[in-house]
């Protein structure tokens, strides 16, 4: 068995540790200059979607990996370096580095008539493969939404926004942010300090239920976790009326009203953004209607003027290396089973295309775990024909998300966890009745 491994992030890194512990020999392809993916501020490659001031919303405490535990002088919520100091140190821990091939992106990547993989990579080499494990990542590839009209003022996307004064000199100015999830929370807040002097006003079609960072004086995913033998939508109603009495509905405070129920798209955490709209920093606004220069009209018949309009409205997910007409995520669609695997292709794995709540770092740890064992012959995959039964089983347990691209690849950590904890055993049950090139 020989693996090839696209990309040396979080997924690359926790599939490279699987694959080594299990004896495989692999080859990681990563396009930048250093490992870290998304956390890799400044990467070469430009697929980092970190900002100056980013600190990750999930807590070192749900954020660390089982094999390695976060240094235990790191904040509750880490900055973007420290996590990349602590991607570091599991690289280093685990050998990782020297199977990585850097600044070597992966160009093409087809199945030859044998059913194994010719992989072409930007050094003008090409090598055949077992296995092909994608894990280039879904934050990298900007989702720019369509609204009618021009609008002439300075456009941005929220993956390029680094800092107030770079790439655009964001002072003294007029901006719009468009979506008010995570990242447009962190820089709403950022940019409307009264010291720059902007008028900032964030547009949404939606809404969010926003979530302070702290309960109980610890941090909110250290006292909620979901339960699997209890259904979502009970839980969901109980977290929803104890989140009302307790911190009270986001337009109490000048935010916009949400058109969801709690916990029925991805939650804002930010301890800032409330605040900023409740002293008058911030303005709402509702989704955009039409662009007239500088001139942005909203469907509520309001309009206004603007100098920067930033959009902070997700991401495509995109595989440049596969020819479209194999493998696309037409609307960040993309089915596999448990997340990992394509039905019909059994050498073709994915890791990390999901939207882990409220982690996602042990969430992909599990999926290597599992294509881990997989690679080496102790978990087996079920018919395809199970497989797709299997797609659709977990659609209905992990799908009752509020229907949009954002939310395509939404999963909860700990059905997660504990559908794999049953998943793993009976892949083993199914490699020891049927090995794999073997008969029952």
């Amino acid at each position: 068995m020989r693996a090839c491994v696209i990309g040396a992030g979080l997924s690359g890194l926790t599939t490279g540790k699987a694959l080594t512990d299990r004896g495989v020999d692999y080859t990681c392809f990563e396009s930048g200059d250093r490992i870290g993916g998304n956390w890799a501020f400044g990467n070469s490659n430009g697929h980092s979607s970190a900002y100056r001031s980013l600190h990750i919303d999930t807590s070192k405490y749900r954020l660390a990996f089982e094999d390695l535990p976060m240094p235990d002088h790191f904040p509750d919520f880490p900055h973007h370096s420290q996590v990349k100091e602590y991607l570091d140190l599991y690289a280093e821990k685990f050998g990782l580095l020297d199977r990585i091939s850097f600044e070597n992106p992966v160009k093409r990547a087809v199945r030859t008539p044998d059913g194994r993989w010719s992989v072409s990579t930007g050094d003008g080499e090409t090598n055949e493969f077992d296995l092909l494990v994608v894990g280039n990542g879904h934050h990298w590839d900007p989702r720019f939404p369509e609204f009618p009209g021009e609008f002439t003022g300075e456009l941005i996307h929220s993956h390029h926004y680094i800092d107030p004064f770079d790439p655009l000199d964001l002072r003294d100015k007029r901006i719009l942010i468009v979506g008010i999830g995570n990242s447009a929370a962190d820089i709403a807040s950022e940019l409307s300090q009264k010291s720059l002097k902007n008028q900032v006003t964030i547009s949404t079609r939606s809404g969010a239920w926003i979530m302070p960072k702290y309960i109980f004086g610890m941090p909110v995913d250290r006292v909620h976790r979901t339960l699997p033998y209890v259904p979502v939508s009970v839980q969901r109603a109980i977290l929803g009326a104890g989140f009302k009495l307790m911190f009270g509905t986001p337009e109490r405070f000048g935010a916009p009203k949400p058109n969801h129920g709690f916990y029925t798209a991805h939650p804002t955490q930010s301890n800032d953004l409330l605040f900023r709209f409740s002293c008058g920093d911030l303005a709402a606004k509702p989704n955009i209607q039409r662009l007239d220069g500088d001139t942005v009209h909203f469907v509520d018949g309001t309009s206004g003027e603007f100098d920067t309009v930033i959009y902070a409205t997700g991401y495509n997910i995109s595989f440049p290396f596969f020819d479209e007409d194999f493998i696309a995520a037409p609307d960040n669609q993309l089915p596999l089973y448990k997340r990992i695997f394509k039905p019909g292709i059994d050498n073709l794995a994915f890791i990390g295309f999901a939207q882990g709540l409220p982690t996602l770092f042990p969430f992909i740890e599990l999926q290597a775990k599992l294509l881990g064992a997989y690679a080496a012959g102790e978990y087996r995959l079920p018919s395809e024909a199970e497989m797709l039964r299997g797609i659709e089983r977990d659609q209905r347990a992990h799908g009752s998300w509020k229907a949009s691209a954002r939310h395509t690849q939404q999963a909860d950590y700990y059905l997660y966890r504990h559908d794999l904890r049953r998943e793993l055993p009976a892949g083993r049950r199914r490699a020891r009745k049927q090995p794999v090139g073997g008969k029952a």
